[in-house]
């Protein structure tokens, strides 16, 4: 899935920006491919590995896999994924209104980052769903089914409004009136779960790559961030092949426990923090200290992100809130939301996010 790095590493990188998009150039549009695993394909037109990054879902066009599996971009931090023997149709590629349907098969959404405008949604067997905050959506045409890991989503349906909340799906073909039900979220971490989480895993690592050479000395910004302070976006890594997610300010969790740090946080990566920080590692043998048992790609956690610059930090959703600096309330060693406080933050015991 990723591309190991080679020891004639100026020839290579050098290949490798001829054969990709250009380093910081024009962020793609919703509708791009990411990846490509086995057979897939846009109308009559089969998908190869040089598709990646150049191959876009137009409006009405049909995404459609056999024996493989295909990663499209949305949303900047947001990550659609169709399985096998899946069918996506594009209604509407535009950046304020992303609309597709799925036809046939499963889709699977993760969220690292969606804003108030963004009006991203998925059509199911005449169900409309609409992604409302940071988290883990999984849509089964076949069995006509709609899951929210984690997150929150709004299901329009016979003129119906359901919300859909972490830990709840929704049935669509069941008998009587809809209702969303718990489901048991470790039963259903099956083999495309996993796959989606292993791709997270590579384009958090592509992330912390890519950030870094955005970041200068101490994180602060160099020439060619189109980003701004907070212009979260695409960018492209040639050693991933593939578009991974920078944001703008802070460090972004998704709900597989990946993290996605802005260029001013990245210089830290993978080993963040002062004295002591967590170790952030990628693949298939990652095992957090936080977890009781380990962590595998199985895992299923909460997403959610760290703000505030170097002046403070949030936490609690897409765009928490907090402030402080590394020792104050709210910073690095603080006691209201920081890295190793204890009110909430990364380390602390009041709720906060599950930080490495």
């Amino acid at each position: 899935m990723k591309r190991p790095r080679s020891k004639a590493v100026g020839g290579f990188f050098l290949a490798a920006l001829l054969c990709g998009p250009a380093w910081g150039s024009v962020p793609p549009q919703p509708g791009t491919v990411n990846y490509i695993e086995g057979q897939a394909a846009i109308g009559a037109r089969a998908l190869t590995e040089k598709s990646v990054g150049s191959a876009r879902l137009t409006a009405g066009q049909l995404l459609s896999t056999e024996n493989g599996r295909a990663e499209i971009l949305l949303t900047p931090g947001i990550f659609l994924r169709v399985d096998h023997q899946s069918s996506l149709r594009m209604i509407s590629p535009g950046l304020a209104d992303t609309i597709m349907t799925l036809e046939k098969g499963r889709a699977m959404v993760e969220v690292t980052e969606i804003r108030p405008e963004n009006n991203v949604r998925v059509g199911e067997d005449g169900a409309d769903t609409q992604l409302l905050k940071a988290g883990l959506y999984d849509f089964d045409a076949d069995r006509g089914v709609i899951r929210v890991f984690d997150g929150k989503a709004e299901v329009q349906t016979t003129g119906h409004h359901i919300e859909l909340n972490s830990g709840r799906q929704l049935a669509l073909k069941a008998a009587g009136k809809l209702k969303p039900r718990k489901f048991d979220k470790n039963a259903y971490t099956d083999d495309f779960y996993r796959w989606a989480s292993l791709r997270s895993s590579y384009l958090a690592e592509a992330n912390v790559d890519a950030a870094r050479r955005y970041g200068g000395e101490a994180g602060w910004y160099s020439s060619g961030w189109y980003g701004g302070w907070y212009g979260e976006g695409w960018y492209w890594d040639p050693w991933f092949d593939a578009y991974t997610f920078i944001p703008g300010d802070g460090i972004f969790f998704d709900p597989f426990g990946w993290g996605f740090y802005s260029p001013w946080f990245a210089f830290g990566a993978p080993f963040f923090g002062f004295g002591g920080g967590y170790y952030h590692h990628f693949g298939p043998g990652y095992s957090p200290h936080y977890m009781p048992g380990g962590h595998s790609l199985g895992y299923v956690g909460h997403a959610y992100s760290v703000r505030g610059g170097m002046s403070g930090f949030g936490r609690g959703g897409s765009r928490g809130s907090g402030f402080g600096g590394f020792r104050g309330g709210g910073g690095f060693h603080g006691f209201g939301g920081g890295f190793h406080g204890g009110g909430g933050g990364f380390h602390g015991g009041g709720g906060g996010g599950h930080g490495r």
